[in-house]
């Protein structure tokens, strides 16, 4: 069963889009042990109001992939959530490879990776390495931060029909030539998401970051066309986590 069907799958059963950006601000590397237990913590209170959890540098960086992360994947299983590694790949083929089997080993089911770096001797080990391992691959298309749009903004001549267009919209066709499992599209930018929408319609799925404290809304990017709705700040830094979770799983629910 491919990543697409289980998170379609998942979110239904558990009745919310949600997926919780596991993501804290930089703390003394020396107390490893507290920020793997707050993320437990965090991550136990949202989980039933979340269908995945997705992670990133924040943490792999402190607590390394197999000594610390790979704790907080086998909690998210036992809770019945997938797992994202926001890992946002981007090098040469042989070395997306490792990287591609190292986070699958720790057990994630999807890994976030660049366009940029092409088909081949980029993305094409990464697909291959997906495939082997039955996991899933999303295409990083239009980031939620400001400065996106200097590179996945820029109008571009596009490779094979040599038209100007956008490259996020290059990067839409390409999600689907590539059978990804996902794209992402900043919920800051709901008009982006709406034109990505118009060219995957429902066969691949949009991630939608930046709600909340980046600005972006639950209903503008809902009705643009976003699947998943991706949360950080606001949950992981506020006193009541668990309180704040279901309100985005409310809110998202109304608008679908």
């Amino acid at each position: 069963m491919s990543f697409k069907i289980r998170m379609a799958e998942v979110s239904r059963k558990r009745q919310t889009n949600i997926v919780l950006a596991l993501d804290f601000p930089f703390q003394n590397p020396k107390e490893r042990e507290k920020l793997l237990a707050r993320a437990q913590s965090i991550l136990d209170l949202a989980s039933p109001h979340i269908c995945a959890v997705k992670i990133n540098h924040h943490l792999t960086l402190p607590l390394g992939i197999f000594d610390g992360v790979q704790i907080l994947v086998n909690q998210a299983r036992q809770a019945g959530l997938l797992t994202i590694m926001d890992g946002k790949v981007n090098d040469i083929g042989a070395t997306n490879q490792t990287i591609a089997e190292y986070y699958y080993e720790a057990g994630f089911d999807a890994l976030i990776v660049n366009p940029f770096i092409g088909w081949e001797e980029g993305l094409k080990p990464i697909f291959e390495v997906a495939g082997k391992h039955g996991r899933g691959i999303i295409l990083l298309t239009y980031m939620s931060h400001k400065g996106a749009v200097e590179g996945y903004g820029q109008t571009v001549i596009d490779g094979e029909n040599r038209l100007e267009v956008k490259q996020y919209l290059v990067f839409a066709h390409k999600a689907l030539k590539y059978k990804a499992d996902g794209v992402v599209v900043g919920a800051t930018a709901p008009d982006k998401i709406r034109e990505v929408y118009q060219i995957l319609g429902s066969t691949v799925p949009i991630y939608s970051p930046g709600i909340g404290a980046q600005g972006g809304e639950i209903s503008a990017a809902t009705k643009a066309g976003a699947s998943y709705l991706i949360v950080g700040r606001e949950i992981v830094q506020a006193p009541d986590a668990a309180g704040v979770a279901e309100k985005f799983k409310l809110s998202a629910r109304k608008t679908t």
